[in-house]
C-alpha cells in the first residue's frame, strides 16, 4: 500500500467529518460558526496597519482568513462568463506552532466557472504542514493541490502580476492577472467592522485587475478577457452569534469606478450595512451604514430556498440608483458550507459588471 496515499485519504476524512461536525454547530453562532468565542486566538483592532508584502501571506495566529479571486470576463464573440477562485485557512487550535501532520490548520479551495447556461464548481480539502496547501507571502504563492494564485515576478511589492490556474472534472481555466494601481484598503484603512459591537476583520483589495487567459468548458478552449478583483481578509470572531449570513457585491462601474458593499443580516432583522467607494484612481472612501439601500427585487427557488438573485441598490451621495442581475440565476455552491456566487449586470444610474456573494440562505 502506498503509505502516502493512504494518509492523504485519512487526513482529508479528518477534515470532513470536522466541518461537517462545524456545519452543525454554526446554526447558532452565526454563518459557518464565523460568531463563535475565539479565546486564545489574535484580536482584530482599529488603527493596526497593514503591512505588504507580509500580509500577502498567511495569519495563523488568527482563526480565520482568504485569498478569493473573480472575473468578469468575454470570448471573442462577447459571450460572458464568470469565474471564482478561492482559497480558506482556518485554525482550530490557538497559537498552533505545529508544523507536519500535528498542525491544526485546514485549507479548503473553492473553483467555479459560470455561463449563463451552466454553472460549475469545485471543492479541495487538505490540512497544513504537509505542503499540500499554503501561502507564501513574497514571491506571493497560494496553492491547494495543484490549484494555485502565484506572482509572475520574483520582486514582492508585486501584487497585480499574478496567474492563477484551476482544474477539475468538467472545467477549468489558466489566466493572467495585470494591474497599474496601489492596493486599497477596505472599510476605515483595512480594518472592517462587521458589527457596532466590535466584530471585524482586516480587508483589503486589488480591484484593478485586466485578466487574460483561457477557460476549458465541455473540452472546448475559450480565450477570453476582462476585469478582475481580489480581496483578502481574516479574522477570529468576523461575525455576531446572531448574524446568519451576508450579501455582499464587488462591482466594476462603466465610469471606471469601483464598489464594495455588504449586508449582514441579523435575526432581528436590523441589519448592518457597510461599503467603500473606490474611485478610478484607487482613492477608497468609506460609506456610511445609513448612505447604503440594499434591497431584493427577484428570488429565484434553488436547493430547496428562495435565494435573492435581484437587487435594487441606492447610495445616494453618489448619485447611484441601479439594479443587478445574474448572469446565471442558478449559481449555487453545493459545497461543504453552501452558498450563492456569480457574476452580475448592472444598470440604472450606472452601467456595470461584477460579482455577488451570498451565504447562510
Amino acid at each position: 500500500m502506498n503509505v502516502r496515499w493512504f494518509t492523504e485519504i485519512i487526513s482529508k476524512a479528518a477534515i470532513v467529518a470536522l466541518l461537517a461536525m462545524q456545519t452543525t454547530l454554526s446554526h447558532a453562532q452565526g454563518f459557518a460558526g464565523l460568531g463563535e468565542d475565539v479565546d486564545g486566538f489574535a484580536q482584530v483592532m482599529p488603527g493596526k496597519p497593514l503591512r505588504f508584502p507580509a500580509d500577502h501571506g498567511a495569519h495563523p495566529d488568527y482563526r480565520i482568513e482568504w485569498w478569493y479571486f473573480t472575473a468578469n470576463l468575454k470570448d471573442a464573440e462577447g459571450t460572458s462568463y464568470g469565474v471564482q477562485w478561492t482559497l480558506f485557512r482556518q485554525a482550530n487550535k490557538p497559537n498552533d506552532n505545529a508544523s507536519g501532520w500535528a498542525s491544526r490548520q485546514l485549507w479548503m479551495g473553492h473553483a467555479a466557472v459560470t455561463s449563463a447556461a451552466t454553472h460549475h464548481f469545485a471543492e479541495r480539502f487538505a490540512r497544513g504542514g504537509v505542503g499540500q496547501a499554503g501561502v507564501e507571502a513574497a514571491p506571493f504563492k497560494a496553492w491547494i493541490d495543484n490549484w494555485q494564485m502565484r506572482t509572475l515576478f520574483a520582486d514582492p511589492s508585486v501584487f497585480a502580476s499574478l496567474q492563477v490556474s484551476a482544474s477539475a472534472k468538467d472545467f477549468s481555466y489558466s489566466l493572467r492577472l495585470d494591474g497599474d494601481r496601489q492596493l486599497v484598503l477596505q472599510g476605515d484603512a483595512g480594518y472592517s467592522k462587521k458589527s457596532e459591537q466590535g466584530h471585524a476583520s482586516y480587508y483589503y483589495s486589488q480591484p484593478y485587475l485586466r485578466v487574460t487567459g483561457s477557460l476549458v468548458l465541455d473540452r472546448k478552449t475559450i480565450a477570453v478577457t476582462g476585469q478582475g478583483w481580489i480581496d483578502r481578509e481574516w479574522s477570529s470572531q468576523p461575525l455576531k452569534a446572531d448574524q446568519t449570513g451576508w450579501d455582499w457585491f464587488s462591482l466594476h462601474l462603466a465610469s471606471g469606478d469601483k464598489l464594495m458593499l455588504f449586508r449582514l443580516r441579523h435575526a432581528d432583522g436590523k441589519h448592518f450595512f457597510a461599503g467603500n467607494w473606490i474611485s478610478r484612481d484607487g482613492r477608497s472612501e468609506q460609506l456610511a451604514p445609513g448612505a447604503i439601500s440594499m434591497t431584493p427585487t427577484a428570488t429565484t427557488r434553488i436547493a430547496d430556498r428562495d435565494v435573492p438573485t435581484g437587487w435594487r441598490i441606492s447610495i445616494p451621495s453618489r448619485g447611484l440608483e441601479i439594479t443587478t442581475a445574474p448572469l446565471n440565476p442558478r449559481s449555487w455552491m453545493d459545497t461543504r458550507f453552501k452558498y450563492w456566487e456569480g457574476p452580475v449586470h448592472v444598470t440604472g444610474s450606472h452601467a456595470g459588471e461584477g460579482y455577488l456573494e451570498m451565504t447562510g440562505y
